[in-house]
């Protein structure tokens, strides 16, 4: 691809994935097929110079995430290091590998906030998905200690048909163990997650009556937690806006240093990543290929190009562009303008028929040391 470069505004948010190494198998992972061995991650002073460069450029939060972060024995200096800088620090995590000693220690850091993920509000349930034996029974205690120290605790839940009948019982849990905020997620498909797209999504009603139940505890909840609430794309008629837009709010760093637009931009072949050992931060948002490919919307083709929502949602997402049509330059086929939306509508109801007769048996499990579904 011949990026165009296109003026922007500093990132606003850093997106740092200190490593791939994760003790769960989630089947809807977001990681990239090809995940980076623990000997390739970025060392301790390689992560804190890009954290003050990114403090430079005008980044203001950062976001540490996996993998699972904790599998890091130096996360404590990376968050005192960010502190110093001035910026703010996000953990996203599973919970599994922090202790109440290590929260305590992460907190007298100047860590600001925790995600925690949670699969399911059913043990069982939530074991199975995650595919790690009291994976649920640690989150509640992680969850406890996180408020206990006093930090911010949100909750994140990828909705798919195992859980989506207790979508509304999630936000409950949530309320429950002390969180602010709770993000109803549900899954994306692409990477890993489009393997177990049979086993995962749900059908227009379990959708619909989900979307309902979230909808109205926002109301019901209101001044008692935020709930972000992030819709079934392949149910939808007009895309999110990916990554609030290409290369205009945030960056990725992976655990070897390459700079992504998206967590997931390594889908699309023919981009072309610079890595934080090569350039600076600056340099690879103003400069670098990969950001200027979809940046803005002079790349846009038709229906995108005229279209009054192409600077709300640019397009859609570019790796579900791909993934379902074979060209990131078209519209995101969720989007009802789009010449693809047939193909969208014809998965989603080809899978809901089917979704009776498919168990989580079905399920390929993620594992670190598993490049490709078996």
């Amino acid at each position: 691809m011949s990026p165009a470069q296109t003026k922007s505004e500093p990132p606003a948010g850093l997106l740092a994935e200190l490593t791939h190494r994760c003790p769960l198998g989630c089947p809807y992972c977001s990681n990239p097929l090809e995940l980076d061995a623990r000997e390739l991650e970025l060392g301790t002073a390689a992560w804190q110079r890009v954290f003050s460069e990114a403090a430079a450029l005008g980044v203001l939060q950062v976001h540490l995430s996996g993998g699972e972060p904790a599998a890091r024995r130096d996360l404590e200096e990376i968050v005192g290091h960010c502190a110093k800088e001035g910026l703010y620090t996000n953990l996203i995590t599973s919970g599994i590998g922090l202790t109440k000693e290590r929260i305590a220690v992460l907190a007298q850091a100047g860590l600001d906030h925790v995600q925690l993920s949670i699969q399911d509000c059913e043990p069982h349930s939530a074991d199975y998905i995650a595919g790690y034996n009291g994976a649920f029974a640690r989150k509640k205690m992680v969850a406890a200690w996180v408020t206990q120290e006093g930090l911010p605790l949100t909750v994140n839940a990828v909705i798919h048909r195992a859980n989506i009948s207790r979508a509304g019982k999630l936000v409950e849990l949530a309320v429950g163990l002390g969180a602010r905020r709770v993000e109803i997620a549900h899954a994306q498909y692409y990477g890993w997650a489009i393997r177990n797209r049979a086993a995962l999504m749900p059908s227009v009603a379990e959708a619909e009556a989900a979307i309902a139940e979230v909808e109205a505890l926002k109301q019901k909840l209101s001044g008692t937690i935020v709930i972000d609430h992030v819709n079934p794309d392949y149910y939808a008629r007009t895309p999110k806006a990916c990554m609030g837009g290409w290369g205009k709010r945030i960056l990725n760093v992976t655990p070897s240093g390459k700079a992504l637009p998206c967590h997931a931009a390594e889908t699309i072949p023919g981009l072309i990543f610079w890595n934080v050992a090569d350039h600076s931060l600056a340099d690879i948002w103003a400069s670098s290929p990969a950001f200027n490919a979809f940046r803005g919307v002079e790349w846009m083709r038709e229906p995108c190009r005229s279209c009054p929502r192409r600077e709300i949602d640019f397009g859609g997402c570019r790796c579900q562009a791909f993934a379902l049509t074979g060209d990131a330059r078209q519209a995101d086929p969720v989007c009802h303008l789009s010449p693809h939306h047939g193909r969208v509508q014809q998965i989603a109801a080809e899978l809901s028929q089917a979704g009776a007769a498919k168990s989580a048996a079905a399920y390929i499990y993620r594992r670190v040391k598993q490049r490709e579904p078996a």
